[in-house]
């Protein structure tokens, strides 16, 4: 495998690991008493924790690009035609994707959604192949299957079937995987010919979705009264350390995408799922099954069938446009 090829899977299997972390860490934030309080507030906690995780996302990116000397020239990107198409693979993931994604738990249920949402990086291969034509041969295809067929079966209880408001549920999941897809698909082409470069697309991508969030989704759902009285207990210091762990499983993604291809990175990036059982396990003491751990295997293994190049001592032509 080519060295850029290497580092790109290494790039997506962190991006993985870190989102894991953050997603525990941030499952705790959730099951706090704050967040229990009513049901409005259940309802309300994923997104004012997704706007704050995304806003402190952005602060912990003008320190970085700051201290490299680059904020500057990250904001004035996002008046060139790469910066838009990122802006807009930022509104589908983040605002679009992520609120459809919270709208599907509450009339179907996590489990239910989560295992729906799983299949984004088929969709996102699909929009690559379509839009960037980034080919995967039959042993890729067969890993991401694999990967897919994994992560449905770690989350699928069926409970959501059972739910009045199924079709609705339904329609609102799949909309997240279209906006998950796009999104990779999307920043990936704005990346495409370097004037953006990966830290460049991040810092526009969590300032379009923290912008999004607070001006817009929120004062539509009445949300900010939430946000207030998070921002004044000690949750919101969880969530300041966890929106540098998520800033970095975002960092690794885009860069594994620049490197390796949307359809590539997004299969390493759902090893998340499985690190999340892991974790959830060895630290939280969460129960064990053969059922988890089987599909967690299964996940890292479809992951590494998705990334690998059969003709990787063949002159291919890579996603890039390089050739060995």
């Amino acid at each position: 495998m080519k060295l850029t090829q290497s580092k790109g899977a290494f790039y997506g299997l962190f991006s993985g690991f870190a989102w894991a972390v953050d997603t525990v860490l941030i499952g705790i934030v959730l099951s706090s008493q704050l967040m229990l309080s009513t049901e409005t507030v259940i309802f309300l906690a994923p997104l004012v924790s997704t706007f704050l995780h995304d806003f402190m996302s952005s602060l912990w990116m003008m320190v970085y690009m700051s201290m490299r000397g680059q904020l500057k020239t990250a904001l004035s990107k996002m008046k060139t035609r790469s910066g838009r198409f990122v802006m807009l693979g930022a509104l589908l993931g983040g605002p679009v994707g992520m609120t459809c994604y919270v709208l599907a738990v509450k009339y179907i249920g996590a489990s239910y959604t989560a295992a729906i949402s799983a299949i984004y990086p088929a969709i996102g291969a699909f929009f690559a192949f379509l839009f960037l034509k980034d080919r995967l041969r039959l042993p890729n295809w067969i890993g991401l299957v694999i990967s897919i067929v994994s992560i449905f079966l770690l989350g699928f209880t069926g409970e959501g079937f059972t739910s009045e408001n199924f079709a609705l549920g339904f329609m609102f999941a799949l909309i997240c995987t279209v906006g998950w897809g796009l999104e990779c698909v999307i920043c990936a082409y704005g990346m495409k010919d370097d004037e953006v470069s990966p830290e460049e697309a991040l810092q526009i991508r969590q300032l379009v979705s923290a912008g999004t969030y607070g001006l817009f989704i929120l004062p539509v759902f009445g949300g900010h009264f939430l946000t207030v009285d998070v921002i004044m207990s000690m949750e919101f210091l969880l969530i300041i350390f966890i929106a540098l762990v998520g800033t970095a499983s975002y960092v690794f993604y885009y860069k594994a995408i620049y490197q390796i291809g949307p359809t590539r990175a997004m299969a390493m990036n759902i090893t998340y799922a499985a690190w999340a059982v892991v974790i959830s396990v060895v630290v939280l003491g969460t129960p064990f099954s053969w059922k988890l751990m089987i599909c967690c295997a299964a996940i890292l293994i479809g992951s590494i069938l998705t990334v690998a190049d059969p003709d990787e001592l063949k002159k291919t032509k890579k996603y890039r446009g390089e050739t060995a």
